[in-house]
């Protein structure tokens, strides 16, 4: 019976010597908004100047400009025309690509070879791919 005792502390797929760390909040802190510890520290310098984050003055920062104002116009501007000119000049190169397939040949060069088929008064399908007097057979002599 000592058994017991063991399995009671074994947990299946646990990793020995790891401590797992409940992610949850707890229900106290449901209306908690304290985020002190996530912001970034200020470093300074030897000349004493202190380094700013920009998060710190603009939450909302791009990445275009320290200025908060200049930065959401220059990231407008930026998406605006990089979108446009996305859609505008990808449209554009989609159009203009070739005949797929050359499907489009292949129907004119048919119509076109049925309308000279038609003026000449020759059948328009004819039986045989190739035209008979044209081939060349071996004669029977020449197998062995």
């Amino acid at each position: 019976m000592r058994i017991l005792p063991v399995w009671s502390r074994v947990r299946l797929g646990s990793v020995p010597g790891a401590r797992f760390v409940s992610q949850t909040p707890s229900p106290g802190a449901a209306g908690s908004a304290a985020v002190s510890g996530l912001s970034p520290v200020e470093h300074s310098d030897d000349h004493g100047h202190v380094e700013v984050s920009v998060y710190e003055k603009n939450r909302d920062f791009h990445g275009f400009h320290k200025d908060p104002q200049v930065d959401v116009w220059n990231m407008k501007v930026a998406f605006f025309f990089g979108i446009s000119v996305a859609i505008v000049i990808g449209g554009t190169f989609v159009h203009y690509l070739p005949d797929h397939g050359m499907r489009q040949w292949a129907r004119r060069e048919a119509e076109r070879l049925i309308k000279e088929r038609e003026a000449k008064g020759i059948a328009v399908l004819d039986g045989n791919y190739y035209d008979p007097s044209k081939i060349i057979l071996p004669s029977a002599g020449d197998e062995e």
